[in-house]
């Protein structure tokens, strides 16, 4: 395929940014979105051009850390990460946008990369267990109900690859936060913190800039883990008990 590529260049968090106009050429329908990404800079290279700066790991859709906006949708036109996106999706002679995701609460660093450190601050607010020091417990000595084994796994899934804040409208968090409060909530060993943990993260959530949720559902329309849009629901009843209780 010949395609032509719209990027989003931006030389760092202060410089002023704009799209940049790139033809690639013979690329193969068995390749990845980032194995094409990764030949255009090859070509840039050889050319003594700057590169375009994106961020991968994996590569295998378990990090999160390859999120796009492709032709304006989070990750592309298929549910599933930017780096499991491959160039069958698209034709021949397409024009493709490609940004980095836009919320006041991911600054840019440079071109596609984003600074997505408010999840970790979202997470360091409540996101974890109290636990006693020492050896590790017997596994079936704290016995979990199948359903709630199964939603809180279900929950877990979530890579904070922030797709959700890409694709809401309000850039709001509550999708990512939802899962994380539901993934603790439904365990035993959650209960201790539960109250005090939505409280914390949701004031952090709102610290980070990150907007209110008004139940369009695109967060998660565009999650490439398939996280249900109850675990907001299940956030609300959480802090409804915890502001009744007084935390």
């Amino acid at each position: 395929m010949n395609l032509t590529l719209k990027i989003w260049r931006q030389a760092g968090p202060k410089a002023k940014g704009d799209m940049v106009t790139y033809s690639v050429t013979d690329i193969s329908e068995d390749m990845s979105f980032l194995e094409m990404l990764d030949i255009l800079n090859e070509q840039l290279n050889a050319r003594g051009e700057e590169p375009i700066a994106f961020d991968s790991d994996c590569r295998e859709g378990i990090c999160g850390m390859c999120g796009l906006m492709i032709s304006g949708r989070a990750h592309g036109p298929e549910v599933t990460t930017t780096c499991q996106l491959h160039m069958r999706s698209f034709s021949d002679g397409d024009e493709i946008t490609v940004e980095p995701w836009r919320a006041d609460a991911f600054p840019v660093i440079k071109d596609l990369v984003v600074d997505r450190s408010a999840f970790d601050r979202i997470i360091q607010a409540g996101g974890f267990i109290s636990a006693n020091t020492g050896a590790a417990p017997e596994a079936h000595s704290v016995p979990v109900p199948k359903p709630n084994a199964d939603r809180s796994f279900m929950a877990a899934a979530c890579i904070s690859c922030g797709a959700c804040v890409a694709a809401c409208p309000n850039a709001s968090a509550m999708l990512f936060t939802g899962a994380k409060i539901t993934h603790l909530g439904e365990l035993p060993q959650g209960q201790p913190e539960r109250e005090a943990r939505v409280v914390n993260m949701l004031n952090q959530h709102d610290h980070e800039g990150f907007g209110g949720c008004t139940n369009i559902g695109a967060c998660s329309e565009a999650c490439p883990k398939e996280i249900p849009l109850d675990v907001i629901s299940q956030l609300n009843r959480d802090l409804r008990t915890a502001l009744m209780h007084g935390e």
